[in-house]
């Protein structure tokens, strides 16, 4: 076990304000891999600060540069990605080629797209008589989730810098070890102090005072609804900017001139991958009552193949609670056909990879987000009831669509009250805006759009 020592605020690793720890638990073997410090409202006063003395001179850097320290960030992530790799393993429980080839590369490919972009976004634009100026909106609050540790960092940290603000990160408190390896990142790219902040701590402390802070001009925050209405709350009061990547509960929508075995086993696989833990993961499979049985069948032998390749889920916790929606489906009449509530290992936070039959839509597991390895397949009777299954939760995160035309799918695609739906298929996009209808959030992260979160526009009349 390793103690990590000291908050990295002001470009240096400062000695934490309090005495408590936090510790970092291994959920494969749920033994205790190292402790990082539990930071206190005097330790987030002190990142606001060190982050709103490095605004100005941050924010008057030209893009060119912010875009080559971007760059020289990508290039020192590339450098350690093996290291970022095995740290997300070991703290989220990940499979080590899952982490290589998601929570290490994407996150670099995401730095690297706003590399690119600062370097080429025009941050003025001639409308009219009036010249549009886009400049940073100030001091950015990122709090983000253990799920897709680095990555979710990245999507916030590196289009804040693009746009010329500084930042300060909150990481979960289960996933800190790969959070204090990107603030090293940070530093060896040669990033200015203080326009990059770090702060680890428990939410309802950290992240509270983080929000809360009068020196905070957005708070960007990825995680569960209900945290995130507390935030907009507390945002409110300031009238202050929010960014929220909230909830999911996706619908997957197979329509019955789709190749049904791919949708249904690429389906399965969207739902077991990083052991269901996935906001905009397809939880919601809906198919046509005359291919309702075959896609069942397609469902549970292509989830029985998953028992020893996912890893468990990230703490007891949330064991418990996946769990204890598996009973609830269960009770209120779903039939298991893959899975179940039983503990398929005894050492470790493991849930086995579930599927659930003769679900209706108003059953808990069909409306509630449940954040495991958890598939509930719906049936409908024509396209009309198809869309109104999909759209009717309260989230709008995700999607996807099959047909055997792609015109088709996309047709219904359209209709779909979710933020981004993948067609067919369709290949993850870090260029592409990525966020939510309904309570599933406000604001875009990734690519141009991404970008646009953080800055204010201003416009100069002549």
């Amino acid at each position: 076990m390793k103690a990590h020592d000291g908050m990295y605020i002001g470009g240096a690793w400062r000695p934490a304000a309090g005495q408590d720890v936090i510790e970092v638990v291994n959920p494969v073997d749920e033994q205790v891999i190292g402790t990082v410090p539990a930071g206190t409202a005097e330790d987030v006063d002190a990142a606001v600060r060190a982050a709103r003395a490095a605004l100005p001179g941050w924010a008057a850097t030209p893009p060119a540069e912010r875009a080559a320290r971007l760059a020289a960030l990508r290039d020192v992530l590339v450098a350690r990605a093996d290291e970022i790799a095995e740290t997300v393993t070991a703290e989220l429980g990940s499979p080590l080629k899952f982490s290589q080839a998601v929570h290490a590369a994407v996150p670099i490919a995401v730095a690297g797209s706003y590399a690119e972009l600062a370097a080429t976004y025009s941050f003025e634009e001639k409308t009219g008589n009036s010249v549009v100026h886009h400049e940073p909106i100030g001091v950015v609050a990122a709090i983000t989730p253990w799920n897709y540790p680095l990555h979710q960092i990245v999507a916030k940290v590196a289009p804040a810098l693009a746009a010329g603000c500084t930042v300060v990160v909150k990481p979960a408190e289960d996933t800190p070890l790969v959070a204090r390896l990107f603030a090293e990142a940070v530093h060896a790219a040669g990033i200015p102090a203080g326009v990059f902040n770090l702060v680890t701590g428990l939410g309802p402390v950290a992240g509270q005072a983080l929000a809360e802070h009068p020196g905070v001009d957005l708070v960007s925050f990825t995680g569960s609804t209900a945290v995130g209405r507390g935030i907009a709350a507390i945002a409110a009061g300031q009238v202050k900017k929010v960014a929220l990547e909230l909830g999911g509960k996706s619908a997957n929508v197979i329509l019955p001139t789709a190749d049904l075995a791919k949708a249904v086993n690429v389906g399965v696989a969207n739902v077991m991958s990083n052991s269901g833990q996935t906001c905009s993961a397809w939880t919601r499979m809906l198919v046509h009552r005359d291919r309702y049985d075959e896609a069942v069948d397609l469902a549970a032998t292509a989830a029985a193949k998953y028992g020893e390749r996912i890893g468990p889920v990230v703490n007891a916790k949330q064991r418990d609670r996946v769990r204890g929606y598996i009973e609830k489906g269960v009770a209120e009449g779903a039939r298991l056909v893959a899975g179940g509530p039983e503990a398929p290992r005894e050492t470790g936070f493991f849930v086995s990879p579930t599927v659930f039959a003769d679900v209706t839509e108003d059953m808990t597991i069909a409306q509630e987000e449940i954040f495991g390895p958890v598939l509930s397949i719906l049936k409908y009777e024509d396209e009309e009831d198809a869309l109104r299954i999909a759209n009717g939760t309260v989230y709008g995160l995700a999607g996807a669509v099959w047909a055997g035309d792609e015109a088709e799918a996309v047709a219904f695609a359209r209709r779909m009250e979710t933020g981004q739906v993948d067609i067919n298929g369709g290949r993850f996009n870090p260029l592409a805006p990525f966020g939510g209808y309904k309570q599933s959030g406000v604001g875009r992260e990734l690519g141009v759009h991404g970008l646009a979160e953080y800055l204010q526009t201003k416009s100069l009349q002549f």
